[in-house]
């Protein structure tokens, strides 16, 4: 017997105050997988996870291949019901300097209806979305259910092509839900339909052997830095709109975006203008953007009065969907070599990249995702979003499972914070998440056929 809309309802809220609990003790776990931090707690993480999946009845494993820890939990679907693959992931971006938080971002704290913490929001939530759920129904589970819980998403997922290949028939599934998203707003569900690429390079420019005096070379010496800053500010042009020939970009998102509530939402200072041209949805959708993200030079305190033999910038691109890393990358490094002031010797290189994507939103998985937001969301309809950031497994999730819906949701809001110091969950929207995907399952059970 399946359960009603009411029963799940009910079974939701009865479980809150428990998934609460354990959404806490999960941020107080600091697993970072990023170099130089203690990665026996991102081990941790991952065993709290499967000790979560193992509670509600799936057949859990810690996976390793390379990198952090995964967890991967198995319930087979009744018969002829399809089977639904939900991912999260459990490490968190670094927590940066402590005294930018107004709490410890490992200690959640709740204020003005909000869980302040590292994680609270992205991913950790995602993952209790999914644990909600999966208790909400207990051992009347109308589908089969893959949870796919990556340990390494924020430091670029390395391990995680080695993980989907020896598992590959273990995950093939006939919807896959990402819970590493977020909604339009508080109050107003969305579906996640496109999101950028992202290509992460280094430019470094070298102008001498070694340090010089600052006086008794100034002048016809160009020094490193000054080198480095009229380059970079090559990158775009007088408005703010990217300089770079070769990149992707289109107009006519579809979603207005006023610029008011986005300088608000970005925290952006009196007076400070916005750059580029087009629609906030364009500039943060479907068209590039590049941004330094760091300089490695001498610290102004401790400087000394000499010109910089060398200077090395951290260059974030992000793609329009449609692009390619690749030439994405060419093109930008052509244009870093062809702008290069003064004959300074520069050179390139490749941090990491990832896909753009689109998703076509149509067909009965959607329609059911979109009839759960609105029930949680008592009548409010989703609204189909794009995201500037980027999620590069999407893609490869649409190549190796054609035949499965994806579909991209999350728990994060405007004020989230994600990334940044004080980052935070609404704890109202948070229980309205879990509520939508326990009626997805029951909505994809009802009308998603099962391929295999």
């Amino acid at each position: 017997m399946s359960l009603s809309e009411t029963d799940l309802r009910a079974a939701v809220e009865r479980e809150m105050p428990g998934v609460r609990a354990d959404l806490e003790r999960l941020v107080r776990i600091p697993g970072i997988a990023f170099e130089g931090f203690d990665h026996s707690h991102v081990e941790r993480s991952a065993e709290a996870v499967a000790e979560l999946l193992r509670g509600c009845g799936l057949d859990t494993q810690v996976v390793v291949r390379g990198g952090q820890p995964a967890v991967i939990g198995r319930k087979a679907a009744p018969e002829g019901a399809p089977t639904v693959l939900l991912y999260a992931h459990h490490d968190v971006q670094p927590a940066g300097d402590p005294s930018l938080w107004t709490s410890d971002p490992f200690e959640p704290v709740e204020r003005d209806g909000r869980l302040y913490g590292r994680g609270a929001a992205d991913d950790k939530a995602g993952v209790m979305a999914h644990v909600a759920a999966l208790r909400a129904f207990g051992d009347q589970l109308p589908v089969g259910v893959v949870v796919f819980v990556e340990g390494e998403e924020e430091f670029g997922s390395d391990s995680l092509d080695a993980i989907i290949e020896e598992f590959l028939e273990e995950l093939r599934s006939d919807v896959i839900v990402i819970a590493d998203s977020g909604n339009w707003d508080i109050g107003q569900p969305a579906l996640t339909t496109s999101l950028r690429g992202v290509v992460n390079l280094f430019a470094e420019v070298k102008v001498l052997k070694s340090a010089v005096h600052s006086g008794m070379f100034g002048g016809p010496v160009p020094d490193a830095l000054t080198t480095l800053a009229r380059l970079l500010a090559t990158l775009h042009d007088e408005s703010g709109e990217v300089a770079v020939d070769g990149l992707v970009g289109r107009e006519g998102a579809s979603v207005d975006y006023p610029a008011d509530r986005f300088r608000h939402e970005a925290g952006l200072l009196d007076g400070v203008e916005l750059v580029g041209k087009g629609s906030i949805t364009d500039r943060i959708w479907t068209k590039p953007s590049i941004s330094v993200l760091g300089i490695d030079a001498p610290r102004t305190f401790e400087a000394a009065n000499a010109l910089q033999p060398s200077a090395k910038a951290k260059i974030s691109v992000r793609l329009a969907p449609g692009d390619d890393p690749k030439s994405a990358y060419a093109a930008v490094r052509a244009h870093l070599e062809k702008h290069v002031p003064w004959g300074a010797h520069i050179e390139v290189t490749l941090e990491a990249d990832g896909e753009p994507c689109v998703i076509d939103a149509t067909g009965p998985a959607y329609e059911a995702a979109r009839s759960a937001f609105r029930s949680a969301w008592d009548g409010t309809a989703p609204v189909d979003m794009g995201v500037g950031g980027s999620i590069p497994f999407i893609a490869t999730f649409q190549q190796l499972f054609p035949q499965a819906a994806i579909l991209v949701t999350g728990v994060e809001d405007p004020y989230s914070a994600a990334h940044a110091p004080d980052e935070s969950l609404h704890l109202g929207e948070f229980e309205r998440v879990c509520v939508a995907e326990a009626l997805l399952l029951k909505n994809v059970a009802e009308t998603v056929p099962t391929t295999k």
